[in-house]
């Protein structure tokens, strides 16, 4: 599947009931060849309304965390586990999940990414183990069929409280430190 099949598919799924309540469908952004690729759990209110993952202070906040570590939007690619925004920003559901989890393994197939950063629990559930649990988790690698995998806090999470800032920082700096090994390994 090429990306342009892969937006047509997306744009017009009709899989689960979000697409009955969507304005856009957010597939993605950012540098399609990125080494490495951040999944959050899916589009809120100002996401919806533009067609584009982490849009509003969540996003803002992400974009000043890509910073911290020395990158910036159009060096990573950034999707959600569902491309449609759930009502209320409640949680996807897991039939929904499951109705939009084949878009997302096409993007990865696509991309190719050397490291998935899960963005909070529904995302890191959903990729790494079922059974993920942030608190408990978080700041861990995995590996998936050569793909390094860490899941963070979600950038929402971290406005809603604060005191998870600094176990996030330390996250993002294995991000950091990973894509440099990778990087070294490849000379």
């Amino acid at each position: 599947m090429t990306w342009d099949e892969l937006i047509y598919w997306c744009n017009n799924c009709t899989d689960c009931d979000l697409c009955k309540t969507r304005h856009n469908v957010v597939v993605g952004t950012g540098n399609r060849h990125s080494k490495i690729l951040f999944v959050g759990e899916g589009p809120g209110y100002y996401e919806d309304i533009q067609g584009e993952p982490f849009v509003g202070a969540a996003g803002q906040l992400l974009d000043k965390m890509l910073s911290a570590i020395n990158l910036d939007r159009s060096q990573v690619y950034i999707a959600n586990i569902v491309k449609c925004r759930p009502p209320q920003n409640r949680d996807p559901l897991p039939e929904e999940q499951t109705a939009c989890i084949k878009y997302l393994r096409q993007q990865f197939k696509l991309i190719r990414p050397q490291i998935i950063v899960c963005l909070g629990r529904i995302a890191a559930k959903a990729i790494i183990e079922p059974d993920f649990k942030i608190t408990r988790d978080r700041g861990k690698w995995y590996n998936k069929k050569g793909i390094d995998i860490i899941a963070t806090y979600h950038p929402s999470a971290l406005l809603r409280d604060e005191s998870k800032k600094p176990a996030a920082w330390e996250d993002f700096k294995q991000i950091r430190d990973k894509l440099k090994e990778n990087e070294e390994n490849e000379r």
